[in-house]
């Protein structure tokens, strides 16, 4: 079903003949889409599940626009050429999202609604509602509805309004005259945000079935009532995407909480780059609109079904069909932490490693639980990335200051639509007490890291966390992530002093055992390549097995490149965007790239270096990207416990080696193949390997 899409993006990310080309960004992430759309497709996938997959999409292709369309946009507009950005690059970027998108409403028409149809449950639209359902959202419209709503009629003193970044509104073409005797012919009518999209209809007027109706098809029947004595002819719902990277120039705002709170507001106002409109949108309005919002018509998208698909996440929400959807799973309470024994007593004996969502993130709020109550704790400090809009982990923060612990929290500020409740975090706990710093000027603090200063007897001994994850316990539920506690003086230190060096901005001394971005993690990662090739070159046993989100950094791709040309074999698993084209003949024959997609968000960051019988084993919190190395501070950290360090070996890279069930190979010509499809005899998946182990769910798919 997704073949010919594979075929038009890998298409696009063809290496040029001669010297080796790296694969396209844009079109990687595009492609990493589609593999995720795959499990909206199989059909030994729940239904409600396969539904959150499309959802998952279209968040994801939201954000994809919000993010990286603008420059290709501005080059199509301009009729130039900036970089990697062009007239062509937008066509080209254009064809392959309209494919996307297409296939989308596709499946959403043809196989999943009409599935959720046979299990009774059933979106129903204006026309298939009968006498009784017909009465019931005319009273739910007058009362619920109608109240909220806010025609604008347009004319020289009421211009198009304001429409926000993803908000969902109508536009109408009225015949007749208005109440002055003008013919101004175009309204807007925007949708309430506060009101939900779906509505559950009552069991008196559902007739033993599921219904729901949509808010824009109890608006959409009611639009004649909104305009008194006017004739409603065309309307379409509409919907435009826009450029939402926030840009605060650091060097020049003396308060950056204040510049970023400021910048929110402007955020859901940016540059138009997606207009979307139901299929049935005349082109009077079609073109109407892409001229106000100064758009191309590659620009515009029409849809057949809900303009935003994402809002239908409610309807798994509302549903209550356990059937539906995955078995649940309960992760077990870290395998190595022991009831009743003191945390910080088991890490003097060795350190503990957390595989979550298989293991449970409680573990790691029982180390800060702990820290928070233990009178000996003196000092906590921790970095915040995304932690949630309501998280159990600051309420502990919050404790810690009230029993008067020395409480030094880093906040990120400019998580990307993190934002908002980072800056309110960071708020309340200044409001309290604590210590708030957020970071170096003009750098992301990516970094993950905990760290508990305790007095024992005489002296003062320190235990850390790190994490390739985030603090955010609804996320750990759902990403896959490595947690490392630890009571190791030399990692320690180094986390003390990575710590005073963001509060201060003081000269970072020379680490022992961490690797720092922006100074160290690069130029290691890169040495530690080329090492690797040179030992290959003289036939030494060299392997490489590195898994993260993204590979997109030129010099660390070349490095690979070089290194397994020198005769370094390479396994990459890399979930999302890779630009490092694989198993090309005479050129990347020893590099081997896959992607895990799963029931789970693979999030974890792995890094294996083997040279003869020598291993070396990092987890970090940075993927291989340009940004991560030399716009982030990031951390990569060595495992150097030999048993937890063949533990993550057989867990986060050799089960995902041999999956065949979730993963997809990149191949030759830039397309990425799924693996079960193409190997007989019996699959193996990582991840429900995983949950079998550790989980306590006896029904595991």
């Amino acid at each position: 079903m997704l073949s010919l899409l594979r075929k038009s993006l890998s298409a696009s990310s063809l290496p040029a003949p001669g010297p080796l080309s790296l694969l396209d960004r844009d079109h990687s992430i595009l492609a990493f889409n589609t593999r995720v759309l795959d499990w909206a497709v199989r059909d030994d996938v729940p239904l409600i599940e396969r539904l959150r997959y499309l959802c998952i999409v279209s968040s994801n292709l939201d954000e994809f626009f919000e993010v990286r369309a603008e420059p290709h946009l501005t080059a199509y507009q301009a009729n130039d050429q900036k970089g990697d950005y062009s007239v062509r690059s937008f066509e080209r970027l254009s064809d392959s999202l309209h494919g996307i998108v297409e296939q989308q409403y596709t499946l959403f028409n043809e196989k999943i609604m009409p599935a959720f149809d046979k299990q009774g449950i059933k979106i129903i639209s204006h026309g298939d509602r009968n006498a009784a359902q017909r009465h019931w959202v005319k009273q739910y419209f007058e009362r619920e509805v109608r109240p909220l709503l806010i025609p604008v009629g347009l004319d020289p003193s009421h211009p198009f309004p304001q429409v926000a970044n993803k908000s969902l509104n109508f536009i109408v073409r009225l015949g007749g005259h208005d109440a002055f005797g003008r013919e101004n012919e175009i309204a807007i009518v925007k949708v309430p945000r506060v009101l939900p999209r779906l509505i559950r209809m009552p069991d008196k007027v559902s007739h033993g079935k599921v219904l729901f109706v949509s808010l824009s098809s109890i608006i959409r029947a009611h639009l004649s009532e909104l305009f008194t004595g006017r004739t409603v002819g065309q309307f379409s719902q509409f919907r435009v995407t826009r450029h939402s990277d926030l840009a605060v120039d650091e060097d020049d705002v003396k308060n950056l909480r204040t510049a970023l709170r400021q910048g929110l507001v402007h955020r859901h106002y940016g540059q138009a780059v997606r207009l979307e409109v139901s299929a049935g949108c005349s082109e009077f309005l079609a073109e109407f609109l892409l001229k106000q919002f100064e758009l191309p018509h590659r620009a515009l998208y029409r849809v057949h079904g809900p303009v935003n698909l994402v809002r239908l996440t409610q309807l798994i929400d509302l549903l209550d069909r356990p059937d539906l959807g995955f078995p649940p799973y309960k992760a077990s309470f870290p395998s190595q932490f022991h009831h009743g024994h003191s945390i910080f007593e088991q890490l003097q004996r060795g350190d503990i490693v957390v595989h979550q969502p298989f293991e449970s993130f409680d573990g790691v709020l029982a180390f800060l639980r702990e820290a928070v109550h233990d009178p000996q704790v003196l000092a906590i400090k921790q970095t915040i990335y995304r932690t949630g809009a309501d998280s159990e982990l600051m309420d502990l923060l919050r404790e810690a200051v009230r029993r008067g612990k020395e409480v030094t929290v880093v906040v990120e500020l400019k998580a990307r639509f993190d934002e908002e409740a980072n800056i309110n975090w960071a708020e309340m706990l200044e409001s309290i007490g604590a210590q708030v710093v957020y970071g170096v000027v003009g750098l992301k603090t990516h970094a993950k890291m905990m760290l508990i200063t305790r007095r024992e007897g005489k002296a003062l001994k320190r235990y850390g966390h790190l994490s390739t994850g985030n603090y955010n316990p609804r996320t750990a539920k759902l990403y896959t992530d490595i947690s490392h506690l630890t009571g190791d003086t030399a990692l320690t230190t180094d986390m003390e002093h990575v710590f005073v060096h963001l509060a201060s901005q003081s000269k970072l001394p020379r680490l022992s055992k961490l690797w720092l971005a922006p100074f160290y993690l690069h130029k290691n990662l890169v040495a530690k390549i080329n090492a690797l090739g040179q030992s290959a070159a003289k036939g030494h046993a060299t392997r490489i097995v590195a898994k993260m989100n993204s590979l997109t950094d030129e010099q660390l791709i070349r490095s690979l490149i070089a290194a397994g040309q020198q005769g370094v074999k390479i396994d990459l698993i890399v979930r999302g965007a890779c630009m490092l084209p694989a198993q090309v003949p005479g050129q990347t024959d020893n590099i081997r790239v896959r992607s895990i997609i799963g029931r789970f968000l693979e999030h974890s960051r792995v890094f294996y270096f083997r040279d003869g019988t020598v291993e070396d084993l990092y987890l970090s919190s940075a993927d291989w990207m340009n940004r991560n190395m030399v716009r982030r501070v990031e951390l990569a950290w060595p495992v150097t416990d030999a048993v937890q360090r063949q533990r993550l070996i057989d867990e986060c890279l050799v089960a995902y080696l041999h999956d065949s069930v979730d993963a997809w190979e990149l191949g030759a010509d830039g397309s990425y193949q799924r693996i079960g499809l193409t190997t007989p005899g019996p699959h193996h998946g990582a991840q429900a390997a995983l949950m079998e182990r550790y989980g306590r769910n006896d029904n595991i798919r």
